[in-house]
């Protein structure tokens, strides 16, 4: 047979879970009491089986006094007085000097000593136990005490007796044998689990302190700003304390905005282990700018719709985060700027509450800005009529690039002390002569194409040629660049049978100009507009018409000429 492995000393290791009273030479333990500044210990003072003996001793003459058995009050001093009284009375009475007999008091009965035996025997056998407690106590602990017969009966009667509790039978052993190994064995677990759990915190708080600089060393390499954490609640700052910065914040607000919005657009990394956050933005609101223009019609009502747009959610990094919050940032700001310049635009009205602001820019022609609460939804929401270009788009990045121009123009007035502080460029004015403008160019389109129509219909031949602006882009994008209001312009050309034109130039934002071989008019309503292109287009006719009554009757001597809108012809006597 193969001799048994040994146990390995791991299962040899042996855990006493009770409270240790004797050391490893095998003394006593003192239990301490208290622990002094000087480093003193106090510990419990020990006591031996005479001076516990000699407390008991003590307690029977504190308890029921020194004086016990000389008081009045004790029931069995006064019993002994009354049988010592009617004893003496007897006495006096058979002896008496006076020679009187004095009556001779009654026997007691039965009744009477029941009752005196009924008081006495419980005091006697108090007492009797009293004496004997204290006979068999001075005996054993007084020295010089040599009575054989005393030290035999206070030894029998103070003997110990060890006695043995019986051993369970052995299928209890085995019950308390498991008992006490499951016990163990799950405070063995309970320890290592305790370990384990202390030990992946470590590792987790390590790892977690390692992410924290790498994702500050992306931010930095992506170009954020970074700027020194003020201090904590509570730091020294008086003179001579360290006010070294221990931590950062990160800044992506734009550098020309006002203060208020640069306090908010701050952030920092997350320091708590259990954040589900990567980053965070104490002031973040959550909102997006929504831009709404709606046109009203006799026949039809159109909606444009644009939301600002955001980086995709589901791409969990900084740089996202850190564009969705600055994008909020820059909404709030240019919606502060538009409350503020609404209640002063000369040519429209505007009505304002905390988060919408309604402007009429136009005829039948409303502009909204709103801010709302952020969805799930990531992407820019474009809402049109018809499938029409989205002006709501254009206005949203034109005002952004407005915003810079005005950081850019307030910032350069702050570096010349000498020049004049202006006024800062208007960020709304603009949109609402585009928007002015935008409507003027369809409402003219509208009349001059249905001018246009009409002498189609009729088998004139007519064309329209019609440039909403006529700026070339280049020149478009540095009239957003520079100080002072710009202008933009446009022309139309109607060319009635190729023989006659009529020449229209219009300039923002509701300016009309009509250019005429015999004058230049400027057009201010839509009703002389249309009187205008009556008469033109009646001229041109007639004008035609004797173009082409002189080519038929140049044989015959015919005369054709206008007068007064009227076509006059002459010719072999004829009048026409």
């Amino acid at each position: 047979m193969s001799k048994t492995e040994p146990e390995p000393s791991w299962k040899q290791l042996k855990l006493s879970f009770e409270r240790p009273y004797k050391d490893d030479a095998g003394n006593s333990i003192p239990i301490l009491y208290d622990l002094t500044p000087e480093g003193q210990r106090i510990y419990e003072p020990q006591e031996t089986s005479s001076t516990r003996l000699e407390a008991n001793l003590r307690r029977i003459f504190l308890e029921r006094g020194s004086d016990f058995f000389e008081r009045k009050d004790n029931p069995l001093s006064e019993s002994s007085d009354h049988m010592a009284g009617t004893f003496e009375r007897g006495v006096s009475a058979t002896h008496g000097d006076s020679g009187i007999a004095e009556p001779i008091p009654k026997a007691m009965t039965m009744e009477e000593l029941y009752t005196m035996k009924s008081e006495i025997l419980p005091q006697l056998f108090v007492a009797l136990g009293e004496m004997s407690h204290a006979r068999d106590l001075l005996s054993s602990v007084l020295p010089g005490s040599h009575n054989p017969q005393l030290q035999g009966e206070s030894s029998s009667l103070l003997s110990a007796t060890l006695v043995t509790k019986p051993p369970p039978i052995v299928s209890v052993q085995a019950f308390n044998a498991q008992l006490t190994i499951g016990s163990k064995d799950e405070a063995l677990r309970k320890a290592a689990g305790l370990f384990k759990s202390a030990a992946e915190s470590m590792e987790r708080s390590r790892l977690k302190g390692e992410k924290y600089w790498v994702d500050a060393l992306r931010i930095r390499r992506a170009n954020w700003g970074l700027t020194p954490a003020p201090l904590p609640l509570g730091s020294a700052t008086g003179k001579g304390a360290d006010k070294t910065s221990k931590d950062f914040i990160i800044s992506f607000g734009l550098e020309g905005s006002p203060s208020l919005f640069r306090r908010r657009a701050v952030a920092h990394l997350a320091t708590f282990g259990d954040s589900s956050r990567d980053i965070v933005f104490p002031f973040h609101q959550n909102t997006r700018l929504r831009i709404t223009i709606l046109t009203t019609s006799e026949s039809s009502t159109e909606l444009y719709v644009f939301d600002s747009p955001r980086s995709d959610d589901s791409v969990k990094s900084l740089e996202n985060a850190l564009k969705i919050a600055q994008t909020e940032v820059v909404d709030q700001e240019i919606f502060s700027l538009l409350v503020k310049e609404s209640g002063n635009l000369p040519t429209a009205s505007a009505r304002v509450s905390e988060r919408l602001i309604a402007i009429d820019a136009a005829q039948d022609l409303e502009l909204a800005f709103e801010l709302v609460e952020t969805t799930g939804n990531a992407s820019a929401t474009r809402l049109d009529s018809k499938g029409r270009e989205n002006m709501c788009e254009l206005i949203y990045r034109v005002l952004h690039v407005l915003l810079l121009r005005r950081h850019s123009l307030i910032n350069a007035e702050k570096g010349n002390d000498s020049a004049k502080a202006a006024e800062a460029p208007s960020i709304l004015q603009p949109i609402i002569d585009i928007l002015q403008y935008r409507v003027f160019c369809e409402r003219v389109g509208v009349e001059l194409r249905r001018a246009v129509h009409a002498l189609n219909a009729v088998g004139i031949p007519s064309t329209l040629s019609f440039t909403a602006v006529g700026e070339p882009g280049q020149l478009l994008v540095s009239l957003l660049s520079e100080r002072g209001k710009k202008v933009v312009g446009g022309e139309a050309v109607i060319r009635i049978d190729n023989w006659n034109t009529l020449w229209f130039t219009f300039i923002s934002p509701s300016t009309l100009t009509a250019h005429l071989s015999q004058a230049t008019l400027t057009i201010s309503s839509l009703p002389q507009l249309s009187q205008l292109l009556m008469d033109e287009i009646e001229r041109c006719l007639l004008q035609r018409i004797c173009g082409l009554g002189r080519e038929l009757c140049d044989t015959v001597g015919g005369i054709w000429f206008i007068d007064l809108n009227r076509c006059v012809a002459r010719w072999e006597g004829c009048v026409l």
